[in-house]
């Protein structure tokens, strides 16, 4: 899976000319993201996707923002791109996070919902933090 799945095509230098244009346009080299709906994971793959701090400081940002409003590099972790990339995958992989493309930027949505109907309180004691 590439390391390039928040980033837009101009922060990879990958812009191109529009055909009679002499103005870059940014075209889509990336695939888009795969789902893992959260009824496909086991519960040793969510406890390990949830078990990280950066990942944990991601699910919390994402829970306090409207859905599809946080895009990749909105997220001030403190970590390098790749290892942000790395994150979501594993979240979107653990079913927590669903993202989509617009434009350049990847934007992101918890899914609360279908993650809480497969791991009832799972996602609430994460987002209570130290106080559970």
């Amino acid at each position: 899976m590439s390391i390039e799945h928040c980033f837009s095509e101009e922060d990879r230098g990958m812009a191109q000319r529009t055909e009679g244009s002499s103005q870059a346009s940014q075209v889509s080299h990336r695939a888009a993201p795969v789902h893992t709906h959260p009824d496909d994971v086991p519960l040793v793959a969510a406890l390990s996707a949830l078990a990280d701090p950066v990942r944990i400081q991601l699910v919390r940002e994402l829970a306090g923002h409207p859905d599809w409003v946080l895009s990749c590099s909105d997220f001030d972790v403190p970590v390098g791109r790749a290892a942000k990339s790395h994150h979501f995958s594993v979240l979107r992989d653990a079913g927590l996070v669903e993202q989509r493309d617009q434009g350049p930027r990847r934007f992101n949505r918890l899914r609360r919902d279908e993650f809480d109907a497969r791991f009832p309180g799972l996602l609430a004691l994460t987002l209570r933090g130290d106080e559970a």
